[in-house]
């Protein structure tokens, strides 16, 4: 596909469908996937791009994978290519949640644990090829390495989801100091298709809803608007992403008494087993909701959770790209991108590997994975169902 024909609404929804139908492993492991689909195979962007997208996006409250996604899709084609992007990565899992709502597949049987095992160990060979890559092009020298180690130690020692902005942030500062002059290194525009006028727009909107879906929720009461409204603020409010929303979503809607713990764990569980964001267990829940029980109810809590970073990614982009321009942004950026290499060499140890490798075989069958990955430069698309059934034969 060359580079005219893949700036196509349809174009880009293919290529995050197939992205969306087998990128399992959680947000870490998404951000390894798109590095090797848009740096290493389409070369949408470079390391340093793609690092700086990520570094943004981790500021940001939401899935912070999600929201790579859609940046993506917003510089290649515009608001149509997010809506693609967003379409083709989100959509294969929120459909399948919708029907483990409906009781169309169980939860309790749902994947094989030998395939979800297989699956989890293709993961860890992703998430370490997007170190391995990400380390040699962004942590060269003493200082980033350094810095790669410190933020990856912090993550590691004292988890939390405070601390990784925090950390972000420390390596900001100690880049304006350490990196001056190597800052204009590897860095280009990156084309986003959004004016800063109507990144103001978005992000005024973004605002006005957050203070008034509340107002008018206790205002009007109507079930769609409740519903669109819990969604919107669990969406908009939630740093980390994926189970750090959980907690959220457990307390607006079983101590609500909209659904049962029980229903709540089962889809849960569900979502561990399909592939794409876990932000997508929203449309589990608005199924499975009372009183708008029904896809209709999946469908607008779907668009809900994920409206938030829709308008904050496409608010600040516009402005992202100007502040790249500045000469201390762009030497804190060398040192927020050394750190996003420790933040995912952490996510690779602890939940990734910790949870995946748990025997001399599991770890012969990563370094294959890897191997394949790197050195044969087999597809992952190709090593998903290959890994996948050999789970199941193990």
């Amino acid at each position: 596909m060359t580079a005219a024909h893949d700036r196509s609404f349809f174009a880009i929804l293919l290529i995050f469908l197939r992205l969306g139908l087998t990128s399992f492993g959680g947000p870490a492991a998404h951000l390894g996937y798109f590095r090797e689909e848009f740096v290493n195979r389409r070369r949408w962007l470079n390391d340093q791009n793609y690092a700086d997208l990520v570094a943004l996006c981790q500021f940001l409250p939401g899935p912070a994978s999600s929201q790579v996604g859609l940046a993506l899709g917003l510089s290649r084609g515009g608001f149509k290519g997010a809506l693609a992007a967003w379409c083709g990565f989100t959509l294969p899992s929120a459909v399948a949640l919708i029907l483990v709502a409906y009781g169309v597949m169980s939860p309790d049987t749902g994947l094989h644990a030998g395939i979800i095992q297989g699956l989890k160990l293709v993961a860890v060979a992703v998430v370490a090829q997007a170190v391995w890559g990400m380390g040699l092009s962004m942590c060269r020298g003493t200082a980033k390495v350094t810095l790669m180690a410190l933020a990856c130690c912090a993550l590691l020692l004292a988890p939390s989801i405070w601390l990784q902005p925090l950390v972000l942030v420390m390596a900001g500062i100690a880049g304006t100091f350490l990196f001056g002059t190597a800052a204009t290194d590897g860095h280009v525009h990156l084309p986003v298709r959004v004016s800063r006028r109507v990144g103001g727009v978005l992000l005024t909107l973004f605002t006005l809803l957050l203070a008034g879906l509340p107002l008018a929720t206790a205002t009007l009461s109507t079930p769609i608007l409740e519903l669109f409204d819990l969604f919107y603020r669990a969406g908009a409010l939630v740093f980390g992403g994926g189970h750090v929303v959980l907690p959220l979503l457990q307390a607006e809607t079983v101590t609500t008494g909209h659904i049962s713990k029980d229903l709540f764990l089962a889809g849960y569980g569900a979502a561990q087993a399909v592939p794409g964001p876990l932000f997508t267990f929203a449309a589990y829940l608005g199924t499975a909701m009372q009183p708008l029980p029904g896809w209709t109810g999946g469908l607008i809590a779907l668009v809900a959770i994920f409206t938030p970073s829709f308008l904050l990614v496409a608010g600040v982009l516009p402005f992202w790209n100007l502040l790249r321009q500045n000469t201390h942004i762009r030497s804190a950026l060398v040192g927020i991108n050394a750190a996003v290499v420790g933040l995912l060499l952490a996510a690779l140890y602890d939940p990734i590997w910790t949870s995946s490798v748990h025997s001399t075989l599991d770890f012969a069958l990563v370094l294959l994975a890897f191997v394949a990955l790197q050195v044969w430069k087999l597809p992952v698309w190709l090593l998903v169902p290959v890994f996948a059934f050999g789970g199941l034969l193990a």
